[in-house]
C-alpha cells in the first residue's frame, strides 16, 4: 500500500489596494481562507497579505479571490532596485492624486468651515455660496469613499469608507433638504456654530460644515498617516539602500565596470576607499578598516586582511581591497537581513488578532447603532435635524482604522530600529516570547567566548630575556607550525611586536602532541607542553582554575624556561556586561557547553553563572530546554552551532549569533546580527518597548471608541468634531508607534570590562 503524497505548502506574497481599516483586513483574511488549505496574514500598514497555500493552488486564484472581496491584487514584480525604495524617491501616481484631491478639498472647504462656524461673517445669501463651495467635495473630493463603499455593498460588507460615506450623503443630503424645503435657503438666514448638536428653531439647519469637514479631516488624516507609516519603514529602506549599483571586477589584470545583477560566485572585484562592498566575500589582496555600523549594528571599524571575510553593504573606510565573491543576490546577509525584517512586519501579535476579529462585526454594529439612534430620537418626538446630527456623528466618529494600525506600525517601527541595533526578529510572536523569558541558556563556545584559540596570558621568568623577546622567537618557531596553538601564538606575537617582523626559522620539527622546534637567530628555541614538573617561578604564576580552563605551553630558548604561554578559547568582551543585564532585566543565565567541566566552570565562574551544564551533547541541551520548559520557565536558547539547532529549535525562543552557523540561524526566532552577546538585553529590552507600545495603541484604539461613540448616540458630538476626532485617534496610534524609531540602549557600548 503506497503512501498519500505529501501536499506542498508554498508562500506567495499579494499587494492589496482598497484597504482601509482593520475590517477590510479580516474580510480579505476570511476570503482567502474560504480555499482549501488557505491561510493568511494581511497587514493594512504595508498594504500585504502573506499567503500559505498548497501548490496546486495558483497566485492567480488567489488574486481573484481577493477581487471578489472587492479590493485589488497583484502579485509583486521582481524590482528593479531593492525593495523599499529610496527617501528620495519620485511620488508615486496614487500619492500625486491623493495630494492634489486633499489640496483641492481644502481650498474648497475651508471657506465653508470659517462661514459656519463665524456667524459674523455670514452674508446675505452666504449658505448657497457654501452649497455652490461643498458640492464638490461631498461629491468629487468624497468619490472614494463612496467607490469604495458600493463596492463592499455589492459584496455584503462595509467598511470603514461605509461610515464616511454615508455621513457625507447624509449632511449634505439634510443640508440640501433644509436649503430648498426647510426654510434655510432664505436670503438672511443666520446660523450660530456650536460644538453640540441643537434643535432650530424655525428655519431647519444646515450641516455643509459636517459634508465638507468630515472628508477633509478623514483625507488629512490618511494622508498624513500614509507618510507617518512611510517613517516606519525608514529601516528596511536604509538597508535596502546599502546595496551597490555597480561594481568593478578584476580579469586577468584588467579592470571592468559590471552591473551588479552580473557578479558572480568567484569573481574578484575592487573595493576603493570610500565605496561600499558589492557583495560578500573574502579579501584576496590589500588591507583595510571597513565600516560595518549600518548593515550590523557594530560602531567601531573592523580591521580586514587577505582572508578575512567582508559583508556586502559594508564600506571601506581605508586602503583598495581586492575581494572574491563568495554569496551573491538572495544568498548574502544583507538579503537574509533584509528578507527577515521583511517577514517580521508581515506578522501579527495575538493582541492584534483580537484586534481584527473586533474589527470585523465593528462596522454593521456601527451602521446598526447608527439607525437605532435614529429611529429613537425620531420616536421620542425629537427635531427631526438633531435626529439625524446623531446619526451622522455616530457613522462619523466610529473607527477601526486605529485598530487596524494598532500593531503593524509599532511592529515595522521596532523591527527596523532592532535592524539598526543588530537584532533581527522572525515576527511579533519572537517579540511576545523575548517580552516574557525568564531564564535563558547560554552556549559558551563562539557564544560568551570567541570562538577559536587566543593568547589568553604570558608570563616570563623574572630576569630572563623579556616578554617582547620571548614572543618575537616563539611566534618565529610556530609559522611553521599548522596547529590552532601555534597559530594563535603567531597572530598574538604579531599583534605585541607590529613594528618588528618575525624572524625566519630553520631547522623546524614538530612532535606530535608535544610541541615544535627551531632555530631562530641562531638560537634553539622549543615551544613545548610542560612536563609534569614547571620551573617554580611558571608554576606559581599558573592557578589550578587556570591550568584546567587553558593549555599552557612552555617557551625553551636554548633548553632553558624563559616564559609560560596559556592558550584557549577567551571570553567575548562584552560577555559580563551581557549577563550582568540579563539578570539586572530578571533572566536567570544558565550555562549549557560540550566543553570539559573545567573550562566550563571558569567562564561560568568570570561571567557570574551559577548553574553550569558541561559535556551536553546536543540531545542533552534540548533534554535540558525541555525540562526547563517543564517545570514552568519561559526558556531563550542562545547559540551559534549545528549543535545548538534542536535546543534553539525546542525553546520558547531560539536566538542565534550572526556569526554562527545555518543551521543555528534557520532554526531561531531572533538573530545577533554583529555577533555581539551584549545585543541580547538589547532585544529584550527593545520587545518589551513595543509590546508596552502595541497595548498603549490598542487600549487608546479601544477606549476612543467606547467614549465617542455613546457622546454621539446622545448628541453630544458635533458630526465634524467628530471627523477630526476620528482622524486624530489614527494618528495619535502611529506617531506612538514611530517612537520606537528613536529607541535607544541605555548604555554606552564599550570593548573592555
Amino acid at each position: 500500500m503506497s503512501a498519500e503524497p505529501v501536499a506542498v505548502v508554498v508562500t506567495t506574497d499579494l499587494t492589496v489596494g482598497g484597504m482601509t481599516c482593520a475590517a477590510c483586513v479580516n474580510r480579505v483574511e476570511k476570503k482567502l481562507a474560504k480555499l482549501d488549505g488557505v491561510t493568511a496574514t494581511v497587514n493594512l500598514a504595508t498594504g500585504r497579505a502573506r499567503v500559505s497555500h498548497p501548490a496546486h493552488v495558483p497566485p492567480e486564484e488567489l488574486v481573484a479571490t481577493v477581487e471578489k472581496a472587492g479590493y485589488t491584487a497583484t502579485l509583486p514584480a521582481p524590482p528593479e532596485q531593492p525593495e523599499g525604495g529610496d527617501e528620495g524617491e519620485p511620488e508615486s501616481v496614487d500619492t500625486r492624486r491623493e495630494r492634489e484631491r486633499l489640496t483641492v478639498t481644502a481650498l474648497l472647504a475651508v471657506p465653508v468651515l470659517i462661514l459656519s462656524m463665524v456667524p459674523a461673517w455670514q452674508f446675505r445669501n452666504w449658505q448657497w455660496l457654501c452649497f455652490v463651495l461643498a458640492a464638490p467635495v461631498a461629491v468629487w473630493s468624497s468619490w472614494p469613499f463612496h467607490v469604495r463603499a458600493l463596492r463592499g455593498l455589492r459584496h455584503s460588507t462595509a467598511t470603514m469608507d461605509t461610515l464616511v460615506s454615508l455621513g457625507v450623503v447624509a449632511s449634505f443630503s439634510w443640508s440640501a433638504y433644509a436649503l430648498f424645503l426647510g426654510g434655510a435657503g432664505e436670503p438672511g438666514m443666520r446660523m450660530p456654530f456650536s460644538l453640540l448638536p441643537s434643535a432650530s428653531e424655525g428655519a431647519a439647519h444646515i450641516y455643509l460644515e459636517a459634508a465638507v469637514g468630515v472628508p477633509l479631516f478623514v483625507l488629512a488624516g490618511r494622508f498624513l498617516e500614509a507618510r507617518a507609516r512611510h517613517g516606519t519603514g525608514a529601516a528596511l529602506r536604509s538597508l535596502a539602500q546599502l546595496a551597490a549599483k555597480e561594481v568593478s571586477i578584476r580579469e586577468g589584470g584588467v579592470e571592468r565596470l559590471l552591473p551588479v545583477e552580473q557578479l558572480r560566485a568567484g569573481h574578484v572585484f575592487v573595493v576603493r576607499p570610500g565605496e561600499r562592498v558589492a557583495t560578500d566575500g573574502e579579501v584576496t589582496e590589500g588591507s583595510s578598516a571597513v565600516d560595518l555600523s549600518l548593515v550590523t549594528g557594530e560602531s567601531e571599524p573592523v580591521e580586514v586582511g587577505p582572508g578575512s571575510a567582508v559583508v556586502g553593504g559594508a564600506v571601506n573606510a581605508g586602503g583598495l581591497l581586492l575581494v572574491r565573491a563568495t554569496a551573491v543576490g538572495a544568498d548574502t546577509q544583507l538579503a537574509r537581513i533584509t528578507k527577515l525584517v521583511t517577514d517580521a512586519q508581515a506578522g501579527k501579535a495575538r493582541a492584534q488578532r483580537l484586534a481584527d476579529a473586533v474589527a470585523g462585526v465593528f462596522v454593521p454594529v456601527v451602521l446598526a447603532l447608527a439607525v437605532t439612534v435614529l429611529g429613537f430620537w425620531l420616536g421620542a418626538g425629537a427635531d427631526p435635524q438633531a435626529a439625524v446630527t446623531a446619526c451622522v456623528a455616530v457613522l462619523v466618529v466610529a473607527c477601526p482604522c486605529a485598530l487596524g494600525l494598532a500593531t503593524p506600525t509599532a511592529l515595522m517601527a521596532a523591527t527596523g530600529r532592532g535592524a539598526q541595533l543588530g537584532v533581527l526578529v522572525r515576527g511579533p510572536q519572537a517579540l511576545e516570547s523575548l517580552q516574557h523569558i525568564d531564564t535563558v541558556v547560554l552556549d559558551k563556545t563562539g557564544t560568551l567566548t570567541s570562538g577559536h584559540m587566543s593568547v589568553a596570558r604570558v608570563t616570563a621568568v623574572p630576569g630572563g630575556l623579556g616578554r617582547e623577546a620571548v614572543l618575537r622567537l616563539a611566534g618565529a618557531v610556530e609559522q611553521g607550525s599548522e596547529h590552532p596553538l601555534g597559530r594563535a601564538i603567531v597572530a598574538y606575537a604579531q599583534r605585541a611586536v607590529p613594528e618588528r617582523p618575525l624572524p625566519e626559522v630553520g631547522e623546524f620539527s614538530a612532535e606530535a602532541g608535544r610541541g615544535v622546534r627551531g632555530r631562530v637567530e641562531g638560537r634553539l628555541v622549543e615551544v613545548l607542553a610542560p612536563d609534569e614538573e614547571l620551573p617554580p617561578a611558571l608554576a606559581d604564576a599558573l592557578p589550578v582554575a587556570e591550568a584546567a580552563a587553558y593549555t599552557p605551553v612552555v617557551v625553551l630558548v636554548d633548553g632553558v624556561a624563559e616564559a609560560l604561554i596559556e592558550v584557549g578559547d577567551v571570553v567575548r568582551p562584552g560577555s559580563y556586561r551581557a549577563v550582568d543585564r540579563l539578570r539586572r532585566l530578571g533572566v536567570r543565565p544558565v550555562l549549557a557547553t560540550g566543553d570539559r567541566e573545567a573550562p566550563a566552570r571558569a567562564v561560568a565562574s568570570a561571567l557570574g553563572i551559577e548553574e553550569v551544564h558541561a559535556r551536553c551533547t546536543p540531545d542533552q541541551k534540548a533534554s535540558l530546554v525541555r525540562e526547563l520548559r517543564e517545570d514552568g520557565h519561559r526558556v531563550a536558547v542562545v547559540g551559534d552551532g549545528v549543535n545548538d539547532a534542536a535546543a534553539l529549535a525546542g525553546a520558547d525562543l531560539g536566538i542565534a549569533m550572526g556569526g554562527g552557523t545555518d543551521a543555528a540561524i534557520g532554526a531561531a526566532d531572533v538573530t545577533l546580527v554583529r555577533g555581539d552577546i551584549e545585543a541580547l538585553g538589547d532585544a529584550v529590552r527593545l520587545a518589551r518597548r513595543t509590546l508596552g507600545t502595541i497595548r498603549v495603541n490598542l487600549l487608546w484604539a479601544f477606549g476612543y471608541n467606547a467614549v465617542t461613540v455613546p457622546l454621539a448616540m446622545v448628541g453630544l458630538l458635533n458630526p465634524m468634531v467628530a471627523a477630526a476626532a476620528m482622524s486624530v485617534s489614527s494618528l495619535l496610534v502611529v506617531g506612538n508607534s514611530l517612537r520606537l524609531r528613536a529607541w535607544q540602549p541605555t548604555r554606552t557600548r564599550s570593548r573592555t570590562r
